[in-house]
């Protein structure tokens, strides 16, 4: 981003607007003891042309993949010019917390598009104004789950995104509650139900299953639902590869009662891991206990159609106390960039997705069958899959020397899947790529 600096008579003119003297004065509240004294050990300051010369000098030392194969959480889709161009513009992007509907139509018109579009992919009843990510919209559903169950219990599938894990974890300890995962099927990849079986009772809030799940595998969301239901749980399905919603069946036709995720795949970048979106959607029955905000659609008083907040159940309006949760804020811009995204797609979300999905068949029959590699798990999947290959971090080292990020080795989350690769392809992977991979390993 562009910046200039102020001139020494503006920074006057500041101070003396304030009432102080010097800049110093600023920090008389601060103990002299730890206050720097003299110089930092820094180079002297740079222009604009050296500045820009010395970070492109930097960051082209990044060894970046030009390929990729990997997922994960996070996924490498084609993200169209008009999309950024759209979102970075300054309506959009300066736009502040709609506390004052009658100046902020604009930003409350595309969370009212935005939360429309969640609530058709995921044939839910509401949803709230975005989440941070998908990670901590799952550790808010846990504390959603106690407080409509008035139970102390969260099961968990450990076929769960790991991080999406562990950030659970701290929200329940932070409310004190249990938190218990749930063990897959080695053979199918799908969550145990023998072992649910075991776990699932009349303590528990509700129980958490990714689908797609961390290796790609899709769930039985219909019956595990009605085996939570029998137990008065909440059945929550988490979902961190967004574009599914375009192909499979939404979480609303499989009785689920809240669906949580990561909406990154609708025209945001990777980014290194982020910034991002998370989305949490649920029944009417629940939906005065989702965090955050709801935006509705009304009429001003001269009957012209107007937006506001609806539904605000969050502490920052009503007492700590009744609050739902204490998240404070939400990704308002990169669910917009979703909105632009999603308006462009249209039907052809669906496309995009089989599209995927294609992919990731062709490509794990093409190492099946070519290098031998076997497939780990039987169940379907959607557009990632985990195979086994012979030496993993040979066949990773091997890739990454010619520009490809090979998949993720899964023994650095499930020590008990050491040699198994999660391999991802998206609409961005086609037979070149593929035939790359595959004359490497």
């Amino acid at each position: 981003m562009p910046y200039t600096s102020h001139t020494e008579a503006e920074v006057q003119e500041m101070l003396k607007t304030i009432g102080v003297k010097k800049i110093e004065d600023l920090f008389d509240a601060v103990p002299p003891q730890i206050l720097q004294k003299g110089h930092y050990n820094l180079p002297s300051g740079l222009s604009e042309q050296e500045t820009r010369q010395q970070v492109t000098s930097t960051a082209d030392k990044n060894n970046n993949p030009k390929i990729s194969f990997l997922g994960g959480g996070y996924y490498q889709h084609f993200v169209p010019a008009h999309v950024r161009h759209l979102a970075g513009r300054s309506e959009f992007y300066t736009a502040y917390t709609p506390y004052q509907p009658e100046i902020s139509q604009g930003i409350l018109q595309s969370i009212f598009e935005y939360q429309s579009m969640i609530c058709r992919l995921t044939a839910m009843f509401a949803t709230n104004a975005s989440m941070y990510d998908g990670s901590s919209a799952s550790g808010e559903t846990c504390l959603m789950a106690a407080n409509i169950t008035r139970r102390k219990k969260i099961l968990v599938a450990r076929s769960v995104h790991p991080e999406y894990r562990e950030v659970m974890k701290t929200y329940c300890w932070a409310k004190n509650l249990e938190i218990e995962e749930v063990a897959f099927d080695v053979q199918t990849g799908q969550l145990d139900f023998g072992d649910l079986d075991g776990k699932l009772s009349e303590d528990v809030a509700g129980l958490f299953v990714q689908s797609p799940n961390f290796f790609g595998v899709i769930e039985d969301m219909p019956s595990l639902s009605a085996k939570t239901h029998e137990k008065g749980a909440l059945s929550v399905q988490i979902i961190a590869e967004a574009l599914s919603l375009g192909l499979l069946k939404p979480p609303g036709e499989c009785e689920v009662d809240i669906t949580v995720g990561d909406g990154q795949s609708y025209g945001l970048a990777v980014s290194g891991g982020g910034p991002s979106f998370g989305f949490m959607a649920t029944t009417e029955k629940y939906m005065r206990q989702l965090p955050g905000r709801i935006v509705g659609e009304s009429e001003d008083v001269d009957g012209k159609k107007a937006y506001v907040l609806t539904l605000q159940a969050r502490e920052q309006h009503i007492r700590r106390e009744k609050a739902s949760s204490n998240i404070c804020t939400n990704q308002a811009l990169c669910a917009l960039t979703a909105v632009i995204y999603l308006s462009t797609l249209g039907q052809n979300l669906q496309k995009l997705a089989l599209i995927n999905h294609q992919n990731a068949l062709q490509m794990q029959r093409q190492l099946t069958e070519q290098k031998n590699w076997k497939r780990s798990f039987s169940a379907p999947f959607f557009n990632e899959f985990v195979v086994e290959a012979k030496d993993t971090q040979s066949v990773l080292r091997k890739l990454k020397k010619v520009g490809i990020a090979g998949g993720f080795d899964l023994g650095r989350s499930y020590p008990e899947l050491e040699g198994r690769l999660l391999v991802c392809t998206t609409e961005l992977i086609g037979q070149p790529e593929v035939q790359a991979y595959l004359a490497t390993v």
